[in-house]
């Protein structure tokens, strides 16, 4: 099993951290955040690793390598020098790296969470889907829109601006994305998108055509986007809390 860790974010809200430092690579409980993400996808069972990069590329590639020798677990870096690429562009330019006849995570690098990622793969496989996304009840101004089903069903950006994939559904639930998808290698063959795009964008087109696209609640398990300082001192109280 692979999975692709998001760290090319520029981090302009946790400016003068970004400056010198890729996001990624802020310690969160003394620990860089790429190296948690890295640590718990190990734990649940990938066996390889691409990270793309984006900002301060060479810090990046030079930690994976680190990191690589201390996991004993292949890590690739895909570069997106000139480009951020966004969350398609850049598992579409890493899809190489990806392919194979096993599911795969892509999980936000900027994460902190002990979601339990065996529950989220298991609940991936057993209804089948093209991809399975977690999500959760918090404030947010962005969010995904499931049906009844609890199929992907539409993205709210907010401020009344609604994209639905096929049409309004009625009572349709929202709920925020936590940055973390577990996805069929189906998938990879079928993004037709270019250039810089969310790959929001190839889940509405595919679930317009029928994909069946699910979402996997995360509730029961802490989460923490990491970003900006204030949203850091909390990840970072809770990660160095006493076990």
């Amino acid at each position: 099993m692979k999975a692709l860790i998001l760290a090319a974010g520029v981090g302009s809200r946790l400016k003068p951290l970004t400056d010198t430092t890729p996001k990624a690579l802020i310690p969160v409980g003394g620990v860089p955040m790429l190296e948690r993400t890295a640590v718990r996808l190990k734990a649940a069972g990938v066996k390889s690793i691409v990270v793309n990069a984006h900002h301060l590329p060479r810090q990046i590639a030079d930690f994976c390598a680190g990191l690589s020798k201390r996991l004993v677990i292949p890590i690739s870096v895909s570069r997106e020098d000139d480009l951020l690429l966004d969350t398609g562009g850049a598992i579409k330019k890493a899809s190489a790296l990806l392919k194979g006849r096993e599911p795969f995570f892509v999980h936000n690098a900027d994460v902190l969470t002990d979601l339990d990622l065996k529950a989220l793969l298991k609940a991936h496989k057993d209804t089948g889907a093209l991809a399975t996304l977690s999500v959760r009840e918090r404030e947010s101004g962005r969010a995904y829109l499931f049906d009844a089903k609890g199929r992907f069903a539409g993205h709210d950006r907010g401020e009344g601006n609604v994209t639905w994939a096929k049409g309004p559904v009625p009572d349709a639930r929202r709920l925020p994305f936590d940055g973390i998808h577990a996805i069929s290698p189906e998938l990879l063959d079928k993004i037709t998108e270019s250039g810089v795009f969310s790959i929001t964008k190839t889940y509405l087109r595919l679930a317009a055509a029928g994909a069946d696209i699910h979402g996997f609640r995360g509730d029961a398990w802490e989460w923490y986007d990491i970003g900006d300082a204030q949203k850091l001192a909390a990840a970072e109280a809770w990660a160095s809390r006493p076990t």
